[in-house]
């Protein structure tokens, strides 16, 4: 592997070397993610297929993109960020997803799921245009991202497109989660059929010495090969139908295999999907028996395959997720009428908590956000009362069927935004900072967010006592503060805030878990002979006017701190309020600027956004100095 820096080193070595270097790339991604976390069984199942395209084809001239792109690990290793790869996901190191801004060799930005073919296709289009149609584009996804309606509008519209588009659907059965839906059923079906995939290899060598005679002779052959697709095959093939060259299914561990059809695709034009079927985890034993631990697994070590938790030497408060799976397992054996709904997070949401006891009442649907919307908008309309669990990153999918499916027809709906606000290590396209902003601006809809775990239970249990429309619940990724959460229920009156210090020199006003950060902080100031009132608002809409009319008559200098994006947010939602009802104090708004940030601790990335304990405190002196000095002026 130290012979390689770029692809153009891959063709340099014989393929005993390639085989080798497959060996040495795997190990070399187990030592380091072994003891710097990231993302980790996806990329072991893809490295076969990783090295063989970079072989194959001329990277970047050629265009390799990757959906979703925590598969990518080794990928940039070979695209000269080996000697930089133990600062992947680290704060100002390398992203753990592709990123142009970062190497010619990430064609296109990625995190979220679904969008390859589409953006590969968009590359494709515009190389026909610029007369460059001898130059290959290859969209890299996998079967769990074909749950996403995006891929099919994409492989929809490829299908007319006169285009070197290749798709390799990476097929492993499993996304995060195993996948669920009646496409993991076809693609099965696909790969299991003994008699299909006997007499496909059989005629495959057989096609290649046909294409080879001709024009006339190359249509027989896709004659050949639709015929046998058709007849052995329980039902015609998808992809064929969407006009696509099916070829498939091929074993993606089979290095040689791989380079021989790689290199047979390319001399095919029009759109093309290759089927391979990998293994997640590859080569590490424990992360193939538990792919879904082993996807993001934290520290292990490296020799038992033993995830390393740590202990804390006192007892932890549970994190937000679990207190969700825990809560709404609670309420839904109370309240028959509760569904649960999540797109292809059951695990990371804890919804898995009540699919493993009521799974009659649990819906996976997949990578399909839009989907989920809307399906929990009819589960409303007949009565029913859904939790929609989507991570704030996710659902800005889904937007339109908010307001269209869900608010217009102001149903009772319980959206549960879990890792709403910085999430840290995974970075920009997984940061939540933009709910407050878009939930905030849509009718009927309820925004809130708990400042701790017994919160969180209160606003879910309010949100399901009667039909108050659309309700909004956001709340971070990590730990809550509260140990003894699990306390009777108690119905939080909507729009109502809470004060929870007293002070005269400024006031804070929070809301959500950042609140946790304002306290330390405001225990600082008190500690410099400063005293500040905080309130914690609970609700961004309704805000509650009684009390922003109390604190704005009470205090000239206001800070506003929310985990979230300043524009159009919280802060925003508190100066429109002054505004409008005539008052003039001072307000300082603490959140996440108008950019987007990259990826670090969570610890780190408040720093730098100016909310962390210490910022605010310095925030606070400065408005107290900059107010003695404007008075004495």
């Amino acid at each position: 592997m130290n012979k390689v820096e770029y692809p153009s080193d891959l063709k340099k070595l014989s393929p005993d070397d390639l085989i080798l270097l497959c060996e040495e790339l795997r190990g070399f991604i187990i030592d380091v993610v072994s003891s710097n976390p990231g993302h980790f069984a996806s990329s072991l199942g893809v490295i076969e297929l990783t090295v063989a395209m970079h072989y194959v084809f001329n990277a970047p001239h050629d265009k390799i993109l990757w959906d979703v792109g925590h598969q990518a690990y080794g990928h940039k290793i070979l695209t000269g960020r080996r000697k930089v790869f133990h600062t992947n996901r680290k704060y100002k190191g390398i992203s753990g997803f592709p990123k142009p801004s970062e190497s010619i060799f990430d064609v296109f930005g990625v995190g979220h799921a679904s969008t390859s073919i589409s953006a590969a296709l968009g590359i494709a289009v515009a190389l026909n245009h610029k007369n460059q149609s001898d130059r290959q584009v290859v969209a890299v996804i996998g079967d769990g991202s074909l749950t996403g309606g995006l891929a099919y509008e994409g492989l929809n519209n490829a299908g007319m497109e006169k285009t070197n588009l290749l798709v390799i659907l990476n097929d492993n059965n499993i996304a995060i989660d195993p996948n669920t839906g009646a496409m993991k059923e076809y693609l099965l079906d696909i790969a299991t059929s003994k008699t299909y995939n006997r007499v496909r290899n059989e005629i495959w060598h057989l096609l290649g010495a046909i294409r080879k005679l001709g024009p006339n002779a190359q249509r027989y052959a896709q004659q050949i090969e639709l015929g046998v697709k058709s007849i052995f095959l329980k039902q015609s093939n998808l992809f064929e139908s969407l006009n696509f060259r099916y070829f498939g299914p091929v074993d993606g561990h089979d290095l040689i295999r791989l380079i021989d059809v790689l290199r047979d695709l390319k001399t095919i034009p029009g759109p093309k999907i290759l089927h391979i079927k990998t293994k997640k985890g590859k080569g590490f034993p424990e992360a193939e028996l538990n792919q879904t631990a082993f996807h993001a697994p934290g520290k292990f070590d490296k020799i038992t395959g033993k995830i390393i938790n740590i202990p804390s030497s006192k007892p932890q408060p549970p994190r937000y997720q679990d207190v969700f799976g825990h809560t709404l397992l609670e309420l839904a054996r109370k309240n028959e009428k509760i569904i649960g709904i999540t797109p292809a997070m059951s695990t990371g949401s804890s919804l898995r908590i009540m699919m493993d006891q009521i799974p009659e009442r649990t819906y996976d649907v997949g990578i399909a956000e839009q989907h989920a919307v809307t399906f929990s908008a009819g589960l409303a309309i007949e009565g029913l009362v859904p939790f929609c669990n989507i991570y704030s990153s996710f659902i800005q999918r889904s937007y339109d069927q908010i307001i269209h499916d869900v608010a217009l027809q102001n149903l009772q709906v319980i959206f549960c935004l879990d890792r709403a606000g910085l999430v840290g290590d995974d970075g920009a396209t997984h940061h939540g900072v933009f709910d407050i902003s878009f939930m905030r601006n849509i009718p009927n809809m309820i925004v809130s967010a708990p400042m701790d775990a017994e919160e969180l239970r209160n606003l879910m249990y309010t949100a399901q006592l009667k039909n108050q429309g659309p309700f909004s619940i956001r709340y971070p990724k990590g730990y809550g503060i509260t140990l003894d959460w699990q306390k009777p229920f108690s119905e939080i009156e909507i729009g109502k805030g809470r004060e929870l210090r007293k002070g005269d020199d400024l006031a804070f006003l929070s809301i959500g878990h950042v609140g946790n950060i304002v306290a330390d902080a405001c225990d600082m100031l008190e500690h410099d002979g400063i005293h500040p009132s905080h309130y914690d608002m609970r609700f961004v809409k309704p805000l509650d006017e009684s009390l922003l009319k109390k604190i704005f008559r009470k205090h000239s200098l206001i800070i506003t701190v929310e985990d979230g994006v300043i524009s159009g947010g919280f802060g925003c939602a508190i100066i429109e309020f002054m505004a409008d009802h005539g008052f003039n104090s001072r307000v300082k708004r603490l959140g996440v600027p108008d950019q987007f940030i990259d990826h670090g601790t969570q610890e780190e990335l408040y720093h730098e956004c100016g909310f962390d304990k210490n910022a605010i405190c310095t925030t606070a002196k400065e408005m107290i100095k900059l107010k003695v000095f404007s008075e004495v002026n």
